[in-house]
Parts: structure tokens; sequence; C-alpha cells
């Protein structure tokens, strides 16, 4: 017989999102909520990102990524907020009933009033690459070698290739150049930098790692362990150019090649994704598109910065709670459309007239451009920058105002001149 429990809320995952959001359930009136967190602590990622910089929206410090968690983990605690660890959450079901297992309960069941989901992210793995070459040891995502190095004391290797320049990258970068190791290249396939660009100057420009932008490896070579890379520059097509070709020595290949939110849980709860994002489609309450499960951090979108999540969670908290009230109101329905130079929204639906803050990304580098928001041929808004950049989170605020009389369902996001 599976045990079945009955909670008003539930929050899958422990990390920052999921404590932002139990948290900003509690501090509105809610006291029936339990986390579960498949790991033996609270924290998630962070508790391996021994790294500062951390908090400076949130807190107005600067933190790395244990202290940051631990914010949240003592209010979690201080509050008596429930929470159950090594819990693996296996379905979530349409009608707001999810499965999970531990050695404690085994298999059991919970009926919830509310679901947020804050699984987190995952890395892109070698096997979808596509590299030629062996299989030898010493090729690693960067987390793995950051939970290597950071929590267990264990060193990848000596002489390092870093494939791909997002933010985990270009840290472990800096933290195995600082533990003995000799990082020859991070290579880039694209001509420009996944990463913050305050990361680019700290850890490389500042340890003269060199970054090679329209770069990849093209060959593995080594039978038990990794002994070279063959790398080469790529083409407007991102094709290799084989006279570019070049052999670096190394034992070790860090792949940072990008992240993919954990979405398995959602997509069989029969659950629309966005085909941009790999996360759920929401509305400003981060509510999808089935009523009263919600959504927030890097199961979303994949957030540069931590207090980002911190606050989309406490967005996503607090709508849960007012679902279980039935105090939620949804009088529009305003879709918002990207023209592709601006990659994705998020929320991607507005279902309220309020203040909504909207989160986005573009799809290249663009210098001395404005983004303009259009409501048919009306400009609702336009907003010059320097230098809008893939790598870094971009934001916008929709005021109720400008959402009360629109002439169109569609808002249009566009980059132009």
């Amino acid at each position: 017989m599976i045990e079945v429990l009955k909670k008003k809320l539930v929050v899958i995952g422990g990390g920052p999102a999921g404590m932002a959001a139990a948290v900003a359930a509690y501090e509105k009136g809610e006291r029936d909520i339990l986390i579960l967190e498949r790991d033996t602590a609270l924290g998630g990622i962070l508790r391996q990102c021994i790294h500062n910089g951390f908090g400076l929206h949130r807190f107005g410090e600067e933190l790395t990524g244990p202290e940051y968690a631990y914010r949240y983990e003592k209010q979690v605690k201080d509050l008596g907020i429930p929470y159950m660890l090594d819990t693996m959450v296996i379905e979530v079901s349409p009608d707001r009933t999810v499965t999970a297992m531990n050695k404690e309960h085994g298999i059991f069941r919970i009926q919830a009033g509310a679901i947020v989901l804050a699984m987190g992210c995952r890395e892109r793995p070698k096997g979808a690459l596509n590299i030629a070459g062996t299989r030898p040891a010493g090729i690693y995502t960067a987390g793995t070698a950051q939970k290597f190095v950071n929590m267990k004391g264990y060193m990848p290797g000596r002489e390092v290739v870093i494939l791909g320049s997002g933010d985990i990258g270009l840290i472990m970068a800096r933290r195995m150049t600082l533990e003995g190791a000799k990082v020859k290249a991070v290579l880039e396939l694209l001509p420009y930098s996944g990463g913050l660009a305050r990361n680019i100057e700290q850890c490389l420009h500042d340890f003269d790692i060199p970054l090679k932008l329209s770069h990849t490896v093209i060959e593995i070579h080594g039978k038990e362990r990794l002994e070279g890379v063959t790398v080469a520059a790529v083409d407007e097509n991102r094709r290799p150019i084989p006279e570019t070709a070049e052999y670096i020595p190394c034992d070790t290949l860090l792949l940072s090649c990008g992240l993919i939110p954990e979405n398995e849980l959602t997509r069989g709860a029969g659950i629309p994704l966005d085909r941009v994002t790999g996360g759920a489609v929401v509305d400003e309450d981060r509510e999808c598109e089935i009523p009263g499960i919600f959504a927030a951090g890097n199961v979303l979108h994949v957030h540069d910065l931590v207090d980002y999540v911190s606050e989309e969670a406490k967005i996503a908290g607090e709508a849960a709670v007012k679902f279980l009230r039935g105090e939620t109101e949804k009088s529009v329905s305003i879709a918002l459309k990207a023209d592709g130079k601006v990659r994705y929204t998020v929320p991607q639906i507005i279902k309220s007239v309020k203040d909504t803050k909207v989160y986005f990304r573009v799809a290249d580098v663009y210098r001395d451009k404005k983004l303009v928001i259009r409501d048919g041929e009306k400009i609702l808004l336009s907003k010059k920058k320097p230098k809008f950049a893939p790598g870094e989170m971009e934001t916008v605020t929709l005021t109720a105002e400008m959402l009360k009389n629109l002439s169109n369902c569609q808002l249009n996001f566009a980059i132009e001149d």
C-alpha cells in the first residue's frame, strides 16, 4: 500500500530557487509547506561554488555560494519549514499528485494544493557534442570538476583545456590555476563568450589564460588517459577549418558547453515547454499552463545570477499562496513575442494587468542598439544600451499603465538600430 500524504504547497528542489519560494510562501501566511530535495543537504549547486560574487543584488554584499545558500537555509530552519532530504521525485501528475521515494517512506505520494518546480539544471555532457576520437579518462564537465576540487579535494588533472566559455568554465579556469594546474586555453565555438564580462576579466585576463573565440575541439587523443586534443578555428557556419588545426597536449578536458533545465518531471506532467529556454511556458506569476503548478529558477530558464533566481522564486512562491486562497485574477491574455535577435522572454504570456518584470536574452552581441517593444505599430517602450550580450540576462518592466489599453493581444520584442 502506497502512503498518501496531503500538503497545501510542495516545493520540488531545495536549492536557492526552492528555498526562496518556500520562504516567500511562508511569509505570505502559508504554513503547510514541504520541500523535497534529492541531495543530502539543502543548498543545491551553490554548495560547491566557493568563489564570491553572489548576493550583490539580493543582499547588497558579496558572498560565496555556500554563504548565499546558508542565508536561505537558515531562514527555512528558523521558520520551521519542513523538508525531506535524500528524496527523489519520480513523477508529477496533472492533478498535482507528486510521487516520490526515499529510505524512510519507500515510494509515497503527496496530493498537493499547489506545486513549485525548482529542480535546477544540468550540464550538457560529452555525448551530446559529437567530438571525434577515443574515450579516455580525463574528460569532465566543468561542474563535475568543480565538485571534485571544491568538495572532495581531488584534482582532475594538471594540464587543462576548457571547451566552452560559460561562467562555470571561466570560473574553473581560475580555480584550476589557483590549485597549481596549467590551463592552456579556453575555447569557444561562438565569436563571443557566453560568460559574464566580469568573469572573463577576473578569471582569464588576470591569469593570462588565452581565450580562443570561434574555436572548438575536433579530436580527442589518448587510450587510457587523455593525452591531448586537436583544436581548430571554425567558419561562420561553425564548421572546422582544417588548415587551422593545432594539437594541444593535455591530461584534462573540461566541458562548459551549456546548461539544460531539468524538465523531465515538467514534461511528464504534460506541461508545455518553450523550445528556446527548454523550460515551461509561464505567465507573470510563473504559473505553468496547468493551473496550480509554478516554476522558477534554472528549471525555467538558465540564469547568470542567483540573485535573479531568488527574485523569480519569490514571485512563484507568493503566487502559489494566492492560488491556494483562490485570489488569482487572470483578466487578459497577452503573448510576448521575441523577434529572434531577442531569443526569448520570461514570462512568455501575461494574464493580469500589473507591473511585470520581463527577463530576456539576446541571440548575439549588439552594440549601440535599442530594445523596442511594440503593441502593433505603436512603440510601447524603447531602451537603448551600448551593448547587449547573450551571456548577460536583461530585464525590463512593463507597468500596469502600459498594459491597460493595448490594441493587440501580442507584444513584440525586438532589437533595432
